[in-house]
């Protein structure tokens, strides 16, 4: 039984299946995790949703800002944008089934001694705390309620966690970590205008698993979201987002024990450049 952990996908179905193909990915012997952004830029976003139902028991997939933008352009909340390609899923007759499945995904999870999530963790969560408040936000998009929370879902402030923070404030602040988090302070201000490389920092910001002493240090975390990030040269991160939409490969790490092994294929159906 192998673990298998492959970032964005970004509707890139035709590469999803070659990797899947590539690894011998078999669903009565091993496990999937999508790190988030299955769907959107990509040409066969539907198709990766209904994958990704039909394997579900041994598949699992976190959301992403792509798959929340999704909900939130289903639901009214946001127009689409001009590069969305999202049409194909708002059209088809099994939408509302899709759409209930995806709200009904993991922010967070935990397997075999890795984090998982899609952007980020901010210093002031360790392992626990992260999965904790992953679950109040799954909790509040699975509930009745749930349209009010992607109406205040959107805006960068407050732009630090705390505490003390109650009600839609407190959740956004958790949706921003998990699904937009690339670079901070050191006490935790979140920037989201930079989407370049590690090096491209703003004065005084760093990105988010390079801030001394966060309290998630030496937990094993595995994400996407930074295309641009490369490949970070550490044990502990596994940052799997390669850019398969916009040109890149389509990156699985088969996990077994302390082995991690990446294995990649090139996507043929890539977009126009672009940040994620």
């Amino acid at each position: 039984m192998a673990l298998y952990l492959i970032g964005d996908v970004q509707g890139c179905d035709e590469a999803l299946g070659r990797l899947l193909h590539t690894v011998d990915f078999s669903p009565s012997r091993d496990t999937l995790v999508l790190l988030g952004d299955l769907v959107n830029r990509g040409p066969q976003s539907l198709a990766v949703l209904r994958r990704m139902v039909a394997l579900e028991g041994s598949a699992h997939c976190l959301l992403g800002n792509h798959d929340l933008h999704l909900l939130a352009v289903a639901h009214g909340v946001r127009k689409p944008h001009r590069s969305d390609t999202l049409d194909e899923i708002l059209q088809a007759p099994d939408r509302e089934i899709l759409l209930d499945w995806l709200r009904a995904r993991p922010m967070a999870l935990q397997m075999q001694g890795w984090l998982m999530v899609h952007a980020g963790v901010l210093p002031q969560w360790d392992a626990a705390q992260t999965l904790t408040l992953a679950h109040e936000l799954e909790r509040e998009l699975r509930g009745p309620d749930w349209g009010v929370f992607l109406h205040n879902m959107y805006g960068n402030r407050p732009d630090r966690w705390d505490d003390s923070l109650r009600g839609l404030d407190r959740l956004r602040v958790i949706v921003n970590a998990l699904t937009r988090l690339r670079f901070c302070r050191a006490d935790g201000v979140m920037e989201f205008e930079t989407k370049d490389s590690a090096a491209s920092a703003p004065e005084g910001f760093m990105p988010w698993f390079e801030v001394p002493d966060r309290r998630s240090e030496g937990i094993r975390i595995a994400f996407g979201h930074w295309s641009t990030l490369g490949d970070v040269g550490r044990a502990d991160l596994l940052a799997l987002d390669t850019g398969c939409v916009w040109g890149g490969c389509l990156t699985a790490a088969r996990i077994d024990a302390d082995r991690v092994e990446r294995i990649k294929v090139r996507c043929e159906q890539a977009q126009r450049p672009g940040a994620t």
